[in-house]
């Protein structure tokens, strides 16, 4: 295992180092569909937009970002709001060193204490390094959706993997913003 200094939020001053972890998996990989590389501005503005509500975090060895891993909005509807879709990038060459499993680790440690009954991830298949991640982490593939992406001259397949984070109340209450979390849980979950 990977040991790993420090984890925390991110700030958009962390813009252009979690860019040049991004940038590589614009560039040469269908691991994102995104296909140009954003500016550091739009990535900025991309943290803070993510941050007002979901948890954005970074892994840091040494004071140099290594990963980060966030959740956003898994659809735009009202009834989809107690589901959260997960993104995580490791920097090239420290995958697989237990990066990955200790910064998402915290990410769903966070979103069940902000009240988020679900959460997935889209991921493009096939990608045995994602699948054993969300296996680690006892999610379900929950569906192969064939050809739904288009990268880098060819039509890419994608697996959906979801798993609960809670019971389903009924009601359900609201999920809080990140923001409003008590401090002292907060602190536990990023350095347990």
């Amino acid at each position: 295992m990977f040991s790993v200094e420090t984890y925390r939020f991110a700030t958009p001053n962390d813009a252009e180092a979690l860019l040049a972890i991004y940038r590589p998996y614009v560039e040469s990989s269908p691991v994102t569909f995104e296909w140009t590389v954003p500016t550091a501005a739009e990535f900025r503005a991309r943290v803070e937009k993510i941050s007002a509500h979901y948890p954005y975090l970074v892994a840091e060895r040494d004071g140099e970002i290594i990963g980060y891993a966030y959740a956003g909005p898994y659809r735009s509807r009202e009834g989809f709001r107690w589901t959260a879709e997960l993104s995580i990038y490791v920097k090239k060459g420290l995958q697989g060193q237990g990066v990955g499993t200790h910064l998402y680790a915290r990410l769903l440690d966070l979103l069940r204490l902000q009240g988020y009954l679900n959460v997935c991830a889209v991921v493009s298949w096939p990608n045995p390094g994602s699948a054993k991640l969300h296996e680690h982490f006892a999610f379900r593939c929950g569906g192969i959706q064939k050809k739904c992406g288009f990268k880098d001259g060819h039509w890419c397949d994608v697996a959906i993997f979801e798993r609960p984070l809670a019971d389903y109340p009924v009601p359900p209450e609201e999920p809080i913003p990140v923001t409003q979390l008590p401090a002292d849980a907060v602190a536990r979950i990023l350095n347990f």
